[in-house]
Parts: structure tokens; C-alpha cells; sequence
């Protein structure tokens, strides 16, 4: 340390005891110590004046994007300041990592430390001894550890020099981690000593920033806002398909030797996700609360020592964690928030380079989560819905994602195209959507200005929700005006509108429309309004056509195993889908198994079908193998893991128990739809169940027969060609479906 830093911190030193404080630190005072402690040579952003401010005694709120150096905001001025910071934090991980970090900058081991329920009692007096000695600058607490009586008494003891409320997003209701805990933090400081705060977040919207400075009682702090635009990273929507593990197996490995992180929202999901990697050759480890500490620390450690490349996990990892050269991070399930999506996607690039977020997005993961709502309060509720709201409107959106995503935080993008997510690099063309914008305002003018987006899009469509009728809005000159255009149009408008700033969104209402003066001015003299519509070429759509349809890649070898197959099933007396459906066959035909562990992860083969009529395949495809010398894609295979699925066991034995199929279907969330998708995976695989029972009661004995007689003769058992040749107005598909289930299990199980 240069002899001019240890005489400003002596003269800091003698101005704290007599009561005054010190406003002539230089620039190079503050460069001094900055390369004194972290060894940089210039500050970032805002970084100084934020130190200042702080130094200066001055309440701070510091809006900041993750990887833009918050965490120096408050470990410098700790440094140098008499007294010890107190940070608060709201996980063990996030307070291990930064003390470490900060032990490695100070000469002394002291310098930092935590008080959480992770140490013994005498490991927390040993903090507290060095506290009281001066050793200790920053001390880092949960607010429920600085909650406990005897915290309190200590720290009332103990100089002060300020606190910093780290993650402070969390103590707004609209913030994506809300913690009740969090919204006593005032209270707890008036209890320990007033002193000055820095509240510092990654994430939020202005709605978020009031909440925080309300609840601190810090309305007149110094607000330090740096932009929310991080140009290196990318960002993509992909659709979550049933192929989504063979899509993320290939990405990874074509991002070879880099770090990544995959977000998953449960924590089954993290198991089997990693250990699918595993199994296909990437180094991967699970990372959620439900593991034992020891275990969730050494997979977390072994991902910042590289000894792994992938770590997948809940939501909660990734806080405070300081790894600068993560290279893409991947939500394979749709976050419940755009703060929580952007704070989490902020870990990738922090060193300013390569960053890739790539999001998986299904409609069914917002129902799951609008689901997972349930039992809450009307507010909850309320704020849930709107903050799922943004983030599927971001998932569909055709609007630069870049451009998007900061008029959320209240940050104006001026570029139309920022060049590097998948919408910018996409073709589209201008449509000119000015008599439908015009439709939208005006019904947003019609209902007054209180509903959202949803109910909206349900008058200008036509749709009798229970809540269009409730407010007799079926009687609205608009309803039903845009019948002919699809919802996600609708929606595609308003969006295009809100960042147009023709409407805004009211938060204290949960997100209900209001027109501003720009879009109060296009009613009176509507103009010109275009929306992107995306643009495929011939080549594109092909490739779509053929992956829906899902051909052979080996077409002679598919004709061979469907000549075998016709074979199998005359020696059986069954039709030939009965033993392996053609998807089977044509996926047999592209991957070519000669192993019963391979053909077990054939589509539609499971375990029962692999053992009564694998065999016969198997050597057939090795022939063929063998004959033409072929080199079989093994490398683009990827391997899936043999799942235990808790919910089939518990529908298969249900059935044993003979509960009825609606009454099943409801106990677990599901619809009759996707209750009858359950049971033809089941079924499909090779697995026989029996529902007789269900079928005498719902379906009609004749009507039975004549169904079962049908795929008896038929060639395929395509439900469309059966509701065509028995006649949709005669039967119901839900009826022919069940007993095509009844017609597998019978012959084919």
C-alpha cells in the first residue's frame, strides 16, 4: 500500500472519531485505491460516482445490468470508510462467493465475512472478535439473521459505516424474487442504527425502482441508472418441441470447451436434464436446493474450476457468482419473468464477450406456471399473470428482442434492428396494420381504459369469455370486428403498439391498457401503422414440411422394414401398425439401432414391443448395415435416459383400480386431451393396460364393435382417415380414440 493511501485512510480515520466527514477524496485518491485492492487502473460507468455518493453519506439506489461491477460500489467505499458495511444478502452462495473474493483482495483474512445459518456458534463469535477489532470492513447478513435479538444487540455495538441491500429487486411485490423478509430491512436498520444505504439490482422496471426506495424510506437518494444494453449477447427463441434434448445435445456440443448454464424451474427436471447430458458425452452437474449443501457446493465449485462444462439448474444459481467467461445460458423452460429472464441471461459474457441466450418457449409451460399460481392471493395472482404476460409476449414477439426487452426497463432503443438476436436476422416484410391498430384503441376507449390485453384481444375476436360476459361486452360495437384474424396477430399489434408508445400499461392495475396522447392523436387522424411480418423462403418451408412429416433419411431400408413388418404381423394376425407404427420404422431407417439398447430409443418402441419383435428388426438392419458398408450416424445420436415417470406408474396402476378416466385426467392437472395422449404413449410403447371398464360406460356397445371392426381392417390406424371413413357426424373422436387404445392392447401388447 503507497504511503498517500495509508495517510487518507488515517485522515478518514481521525475525521470518524471527532464527527466529521471527509468531501476532498481526488480522483486519484480513489484510482489509488482501486488499484490498491482490485487491481484495475479506471473505473466503469458509474462506478465512481456511485463511490462517491456513498462516501459522501449520501443514501444510493444504483440500477445496474449484471457483469456491470455493482458489487465494487460498496466493497470500495467499505474499504476505505471507518466502521464495517453491512451487506444484506439474500443466499449463502452469493455471501460465500463475495467474501471469498474479497479476502483475496486484502492483505487481511478478516476483511470480510458472513454471519448465516451455515456456521457453528463458535465460528460466529470468531466473526463477531474480529468485527470488534477492526479487522472486519464488510459483514455480510440475511435479512433473517439481522433479524435475531442477539444480532442486534451485537451490531449496536459496532460503527457502521453504511448498508448495502444487495438484490434489492427483491423486496418489491413486482420484482421477479419478491421476499417478504426483504420489506422489513427498514424496520431492521432503525432497530440496529440509522446509517446511510445503497440499494443496489440488475433488474428493475420503474415500478420496481419506487417500491425499493419507498420501503427503504429512501425516496430522495441519489439514483444512478446504467443502460440496460449488453451488446455482446445474443438473444433466440426456439420452440420447445418433443425434440428438444436432441436440439440441446447438438448446440452444446457445438459450443465445445465453453462454459454454460440451464435453467430449469424444478427440480426433477435439473436431474434428469443433467444426467441426459451426461449420458451423451457433456460434462454436466445438477444445482438446486433440494441436494444436500455439500453436494450443491462441490458441483458448484467444479463449474467455476471448469471441471465441468455445463452446470444445470434452478433459478437460484447464478447469483453473485463471479465467472466472467460463461458462454451461453439456456432456459429450457420459459422464465415467470422478464427481470428474472434478464438477470439470468446477464451471467453470460460478463468479460464482454461471447454470450449466447437461447430460450425454449411452449405455450403449455405458461399454463404449467399460471398453474403453480394457485392458492395464492387475488394481488399475487394479479401481478403473476401480468409479469407471465410479458414474458410470453416476448417469446412470440416478432419486435427486435434487444428493443423489446429495454423499453420493459424503461430504456429507449433508437436502432430499428440491433443485428444480433433471431428476430433481426429473420426476413420479414411491412404490413400495414393501421385499421386494426385503430380497432384496439378504440375498444381500449370503449371499455374505459380498465382491462388488459387478453380481454381486449376476446372482444375484437368474438370470444364469450366468462369475463366478456360479466361486463356485457358482447354488446360492444367491436366485438367480434376482428373474428377473421388470428389472437397472436392481436397481440403482435398491441405489442408493437406499447413500444410505439400508443399505449402504455398501468401497473398499479396488473397491466390494463391506457392510451396516451400518441395514441389518443392517431383516433383522431389514423395514419400509417406496419407490423414485421416474418418471411420464409422455399427452401425453408420445405425443410419445415419435412420435419413435421418426418421421412426416412434411408428410404430402402424403410421399404425392407416395412416388408418385415408386413410379414411379423401375418404371422401374428394383426395389422401391421400393431407392431411398430411407421414414425418407429422411419426413425429405425435414419438411425439405424442394431443393439436392443439403441432400438429402445426408437420413438413408440418401448420395452414390451422390443422384446417380442426386436429381435427379427435388429438383424435385419444390421444385415443391412453390414451388406453396404454404411457408417452409421452414431455421433448424431443422442442417447436419452430410461425416465421413471412417477405419473405413468400412477395412471397405469389407477387403471388397475379401475378409476374412471375424467377423474383421473383432473387429479392431475390434465385435460381429457392430453389424459388420452398419456395413455397412447403408454400404449404405443408396448405397454398393455385395460379400460374396458371405462369404455362400457361411455361408449355404446355397437358403437364399440363397429370401431374395433374398423382397425381390424384398416390399413393404418390415422384417426383422421377413421373419423373420415366412420363419419364424424356418427362418432366421436374421443370415443374412436379409446377404443383404438382397447384394439393395441388387445393384439398388439
Amino acid at each position: 500500500m503507497s504511503l498517500r493511501f495509508a495517510y487518507i485512510k488515517y485522515i478518514l480515520y481521525l475525521c470518524a472519531q471527532i464527527g466529521f466527514l471527509v468531501m476532498n477524496i481526488t480522483h486519484e485518491d480513489l484510482i489509488n485505491a482501486l488499484q490498491t485492492y482490485f487491481g484495475f487502473d479506471t473505473f466503469k460507468g458509474n462506478q465512481e460516482a456511485i463511490i462517491r455518493n456513498v462516501i459522501d453519506g449520501k443514501d444510493t439506489f444504483v440500477l445496474m445490468p449484471t457483469g456491470g461491477g455493482k458489487s465494487l460500489c460498496y466493497q470500495l467505499p467499505s474499504l476505505v470508510m471507518e466502521g464495517v458495511a453491512i451487506v444484506i444478502s439474500p443466499l449463502i452462495a452469493l455471501m460465500k462467493n463475495q467474501v471469498d473474493a474479497m479476502r483475496n483482495y486484502s492483505e487481511e483474512e478478516g476483511v470480510a465475512h458472513f454471519i448465516n445459518s451455515s456456521l457453528s456458534r463458535g465460528e460466529i463469535n470468531a466473526v463477531k472478535e474480529d468485527v470488534l477489532a477492526g479487522k472486519t470492513k464488510l459483514l455480510y447478513l440475511a435479512p433473517e439473521s439481522l433479524q435475531k435479538n442477539e444480532n442486534v444487540d451485537f451490531l449496536r455495538g459496532v460503527k457502521i459505516s453504511f448498508y448495502a441491500v444487495d438484490e434489492a429487486h427483491c423486496i418489491s411485490e413486482w420484482g421477479h424474487d419478491f421476499r417478504p423478509e426483504y420489506s422489513q430491512i427498514r424496520s431492521m436498520v432503525q432497530r440496529v442504527g440509522v446509517a446511510p444505504i445503497i440499494a443496489l439490482t440488475a433488474t428493475a422496471t420503474p415500478k420496481v425502482q419506487k417500491d425499493i426506495q419507498k420501503n427503504l424510506g429512501m425516496p430522495d437518494a441519489t439514483v444512478f441508472k446504467s443502460s440496460f444494453n449488453r451488446p455482446n449477447l445474443y438473444y433466440e427463441v426456439r420452440p420447445k418441441t418433443a425434440d428438444v434434448d436432441k436440439d440441446l445435445v447438438r448446440y452444446i456440443r457445438s459450443m465445445e470447451g465453453k462454459s454454460g448454464i440451464i435453467y430449469c424451474l424444478a427440480r426433477k427436471e435439473v436431474e434428469d436434464l443433467a444426467e441426459v447430458l451426461k449420458v451423451n458425452g457433456i460434462s454436466a452437474r445438477p444445482y438446486h436446493a433440494g441436494m444436500d449443501a455439500a453436494t450443491r457446493t462441490a458441483n458448484q465449485d467444479a463449474f467455476l474450476m471448469e471441471e465441468c462444462q455445463v452446470i444445470v439448474a434452478t433459478i437460484a444459481f447464478g447469483m453473485g457468482i463471479d465467472k466472467p467467461d460463461v458462454r451461453f445460458v439456456i432456459h429450457y423452460d420459459i422464465p415467470k419473468s422478464l427481470e428474472g429472464y434478464y438477470q439470468e441471461t446477464g451471467r453470460a459474457g460478463r468479460d464482454g464477450g461471447e454470450g449466447q441466450c437461447i430460450c425454449y418457449y411452449a405455450q403449455e409451460d405458461i399454463e404449467r406456471l399460471r398453474r403453480f399460481q394457485q392458492g395464492k392471493t387475488p394481488k399475487e395472482i394479479g401481478i403473476g399473470n401480468q409479469l407471465l404476460f410479458e414474458t410470453q409476449s416476448y417469446a412470440e414477439s416478432t419486435i427486435c428482442r434487444r428493443k423489446l426487452l429495454l423499453h420493459y426497463f424503461g430504456e429507449e432503443y433508437t436502432e430499428d434492428k440491433c443485428g444480433n438476436c433471431d428476430n433481426c436476422r429473420k426476413t420479414y416484410k411491412q404490413v400495414d396494420a393501421s385499421e386494426l391498430l385503430q380497432l384496439i384503441l378504440e375498444t381500449i376507449q370503449q371499455v374505459k381504459e380498465k382491462h388488459k390485453a387478453e380481454h381486449i384481444v376476446d372482444i375484437l375476436h368474438g370470444n364469450t369469455t366468462a369475463e366478456v360476459m360479466s361486463y356485457h361486452h358482447e354488446d360492444l360495437e367491436n366485438f367480434g370486428a376482428a373474428s377473421d384474424e388470428e389472437e397472436s396477430t392481436l397481440h403482435a399489434i398491441i405489442r408493437q403498439a406499447l413500444v410505439a408508445g400508443m399505449i402504455k400499461k398501468d401497473v398499479d392495475t396488473y397491466g390494463d391498457l391506457k392510451l396516451t396522447k400518441d395514441g389518443l392523436k392517431f383516433l383522431r387522424k389514423p395514419g400509417k401503422f406496419e407490423v414485421p411480418i416474418e418471411v420464409q423462403d422455399d427452401d425453408e418451408m420445405d425443410m419445415d414440411g419435412a420435419a413435421v412429416t418426418c421421412s426416412a433419411a434411408d428410404e430402402v431400408l424403410f421399404s425392407i422394414l416395412k416388408d418385415i413388418r408386413r410379414k411379423v404381423a401375418k404371422k401374428n394376425d394383426v395389422p401391421p401398425f400393431v407392431i411398430f407404427q411407421d414414425p418407429s420404422l422411419e426413425a429405425m431407417a435414419t438411425t439405424y439401432p442394431i443393439t436392443m439398447e439403441e432400438l429402445l430409443t426408437i420413438p413408440g418402441v418401448g420395452v414390451a414391443k422390443a422384446k417380442r419383435y426386436g429381435d427379427e428388426f435388429l438383424h435385419i438392419i444390421k444385415e443391412y448395415v453390414d451388406e453396404n458398408e454404411i457408417i452409421r450416424p452414431e455421433d448424431l445420436r443422442i442417447r436419452t435416459v430410461a425416465k421413471k415417470s412417477t405419473r405413468k406408474k400412477q395412471i397405469i396402476q389407477a387403471i388397475d383400480r379401475r378409476v374412471d378416466l375424467d377423474d383421473l385426467a383432473e387429479s392431475n392437472g390434465m385435460s381429457m386431451e392430453e389424459m388420452m395422449d398419456e395413455l397412447e404413449a403408454i400404449v404405443f410403447s408396448g405397454t398393455k393396460i385395460n379400460i374396458n371398464y371405462f369404455i362400457q360406460e361411455v361408449v355404446d356397445p355397437d358403437e364399440e364393435e363397429e370401431i374395433y371392426d374398423y382397425f381390424k381392417n384398416a390399413e393404418d390406424d390415422n384417426i383422421r382417415k377413421a373419423m373420415d371413413e366412420l363419419g364424424e357426424d356418427y362418432y366421436d373422436e374421443m370415443h374412436v380414440r379409446l377404443v383404438r387404445l382397447k384394439f393395441h392392447c388387445d393384439l398388439g401388447n
